[in-house]
């Protein structure tokens, strides 16, 4: 099983124009757990175009299914996006 540093590094690859904004302090899972919401709230794209969480969450999971990376990560990041939507 990836840890969260791994699944860190992982989405950071597939989103290699993603900032990482936390303190020394937080943890890798947190710091991708916020990634993601970020992702799925679409704040990294201007508000008028920002489209809606369901849309950004299919792209999000087709994005990582279609990587090259171990199955066993991907489906760890797939985990994480449910998780994260589910909060959202």
């Amino acid at each position: 099983m990836s840890n969260e540093a791994d699944l860190l590094t992982a989405y950071l690859g597939l989103w290699n124009n993603r900032a990482v904004k936390a303190g020394a302090s937080a943890e890798p899972g947190e710091i991708l757990r916020e990634l993601i919401r970020r992702e799925l709230l679409d704040e990294n794209a201007h508000p008028r175009t920002r489209k809606p969480k369901h849309e950004k969450f299919y792209v999000s999971v087709k994005r990582v299914m279609g990587a090259d990376l171990p199955a066993i990560e991907k489906a760890n990041l797939v985990s994480v996006y449910v998780r994260v939507m589910e909060d959202v």
